[in-house]
């Protein structure tokens, strides 16, 4: 008889979510999104969605974003990982620095995150974002 596979942790997947803003591909990590994830973002600019509900829907939310984001991710710096009573749970810090494509200016924008790990797949991702730095970055 097999051992069960273990799934990743909070951490492995926070790391794995790490990678993945840093690849080609701009920061797709709807892989590791459970089905019926929850994606919120309690900061969101007014007129952009604050909470999206399954991983199809953040898919379509995101790739636009993405597409129109003028910012290549380079690093993600200064990460403070929190564990909590809950084996689930997690409360991370970091701070994410790109180039601005437009302008190749360099920049970076601290963040927090809340992030919930059920059966290797992200159930909840709460994110709060620094708008005003974000804005300036863009902006500068």
């Amino acid at each position: 008889m097999s051992e069960p596979a273990r799934m990743p942790s909070p951490r492995e997947v926070f790391e794995h979510m790490q990678r993945s803003w840093l690849a080609a591909d701009g920061g797709r990590f709807d892989d590791l999104l459970a089905d019926d994830a929850v994606v919120e973002m309690p900061f969101a600019p007014a007129g952009r969605a604050s909470r999206i509900e399954g991983r199809e829907r953040f898919r379509a939310f995101a790739a636009p974003q993405r597409a129109a984001f003028p910012v290549r991710f380079d690093e993600v710096r200064d990460v403070v990982v929190h564990d909590t009573a809950d084996p689930e749970v997690i409360v991370v810090e970091y701070e994410l620095a790109g180039t601005v494509t437009t302008t190749g200016r360099r920049a970076s924008a601290p963040f927090i995150g809340v992030l919930r790990v059920h059966n290797g797949k992200i159930a909840r991702w709460r994110e709060y974002q620094d708008m005003p730095a974000i804005t300036a970055a863009l902006l500068s």
